[in-house]
């Protein structure tokens, strides 16, 4: 019997898709990283800085037009 609760073809289906998608993969592990230092580390100056660089440097954010 196998070790764990995932079969060997579950297991070769995410690595070829992990192989496949690497900048999805680097996104989702950046996004669950900030999220979980958000909600259980962070202090307001923490929140106070991000929101900062999130306004100031990130090529996402949306620009206020006016």
């Amino acid at each position: 019997m196998e070790k764990g609760k995932v079969s060997k073809a579950q297991r070769r289906a995410t690595k070829n898709w992990e192989e496949s998608n690497p900048e999805r993969k680097r996104y989702l592990r950046y996004r669950s990283n900030a999220r979980t230092f958000a909600r259980h580390w962070a202090v307001d100056e923490d929140i106070d800085e991000l929101l900062e660089i999130y306004k100031n440097e990130n090529p996402n954010a949306r620009k206020k037009e006016g």
